[in-house]
């Protein structure tokens, strides 16, 4: 088996990926089975050069980060507005801004944009929510900015509300972001006579951005237009990811999850329209199968970004997960020779990219069991639902 699989190896290319690919896709979706390891940051970076450089149509590069605070980081390697030093503390939400790899893409970016015109410039953004493992922002940066965008471009009597009355029913910030609402349903604002109010208000506001669509694009920028419709579906997701919150019932935290995959995939989509672009998030939020996780001893399923997306646009999205051998510094030393990492590791790559569905085809290993929490090693079963592997032999401490 082991000489089948060093047949389909190749090295990790734009051009060894499109080839294994059967047509270029929209959205191009590289997993990672944990976060931070610079060697994976490092492969993202280097396959992202050369999609640009080769593979001229590729201009976006999107990670699992805060949707609204990623508009930093766009405006900095696109006009270099702020510094690098703000856009890295400010612009990434889960503290991605602290990891050396997310700064070089920054910092590289900005250089290759620098005298550039705008059609030819690279964009970022931030797909995730503006979600947190501890607490969920509070809604008012983004519906204030879109009762903004209308109040100057729609016919004023249409809108919901004033701004002073969005300002009343949101109260203070610390009420949505408080940490223990998180673990207790009954300490979230999320179904709240306010909250409910505020949800009504954010779909009218959104079912006139769209009502009303000819009279605003004529009147604002493409990147205006692109920016209120992020704020309507940040806004009404935050609304339904709070109630969700709020929930008491057995099935909140399938609720919280499926929420958070849902405004990733709806923010996936609106970038699918702007251009093929390279997607970088956990494997089990770009993959086709259902996703699985196990919380109070319970199994929680939902459906992630990724198998979202991918029944929308078919062959358009493409999803590369990615395997590591060893992560010595967090205990995931060297992978059973049976498992699917087990399989890789016998490769002499360092680094390879291989044909999940080649592979799926010759065997169904075991799964490999981590020993580390923040690791998620493959699901055998999902091979025939991934395009390729990339494997990193051994993810070493930078």
């Amino acid at each position: 088996m082991t000489a089948g699989i060093r047949d389909a190896a190749h090295a990790v290319e734009a051009a060894t990926v499109m080839r294994l690919l059967p047509t270029r896709p929209r959205l191009l979706a590289l997993g990672e089975p944990t976060h931070g390891e610079e060697p994976l940051l490092d492969v993202r970076n280097a396959l992202f050069r050369q999609l640009v450089e080769q593979e001229e149509a590729y201009r976006t590069i999107a990670i699992e980060s805060d949707c609204v605070a990623g508009l930093l980081v766009d405006d900095y390697v696109t006009s270099g507005a702020g510094t690098l030093d703000e856009v890295m503390d400010h612009g990434f939400s889960h503290r991605w801004g602290a990891f050396p790899g997310n700064r070089e893409l920054v910092r590289w970016m900005r250089a290759y944009n620098d005298g550039r015109p705008a059609a030819e410039q690279l964009r970022f953004a931030g797909f995730d929510g503006p979600l947190e493992i501890t607490h969920a922002a509070s809604p008012r940066q983004a519906l204030t900015a879109l009762h903004a965008y209308l109040a100057t471009g729609a016919d004023a009597d249409l809108l919901p509300c004033t701004a002073a009355t969005l300002d009343r029913l949101l109260g203070a910030d610390e009420r949505w972001t408080d940490p223990a609402a998180m673990m207790d349903p009954s300490e979230s604002v999320g179904r709240t006579p306010e909250a409910a109010r505020l949800r009504l208000i954010a779909d009218d506001l959104v079912a006139l951005l769209d009502a009303q669509t000819p009279q605003l694009r004529a009147a604002s920028s493409p990147e205006d237009w692109a920016r209120a419709r992020l704020y309507g579906r940040t806004a009404t997701g935050l609304l339904r990811y709070h109630d969700a919150m709020a929930d008491a019932s057995p099935s909140r935290m399938a609720r919280l999850l499926a929420v958070r995959d849902s405004m990733m995939a709806a923010n996936l989509l609106a970038l699918a329209e702007r251009g093929p672009a390279l997607v970088n998030a956990h494997n089990s939020h770009l993959q086709r199968a259902r996703s699985t996780v196990r919380m109070g001893g319970q199994p929680v399923r939902w459906w992630s970004a990724g198998a979202i997306v991918s029944a929308h646009l078919g062959r358009d999205y493409a999803f590369l997960a990615t395997a590591v051998g060893t992560i010595r510094h967090q205990g995931v030393d060297t992978p059973p020779p049976d498992t699917v990492e087990g399989l890789l590791y016998a490769l002499p790559q360092e680094r390879c990219l291989v044909d999940a569905r080649r592979l799926a085809a010759t065997a169904t290993p075991p799964a490999r069991v981590s020993p580390w929490f923040g690791y998620a090693p493959l699901d055998p079963t999902h091979l025939a639902d991934i395009d390729g592997i990339v494997f990193v032999r051994d993810a070493r401490r930078s």
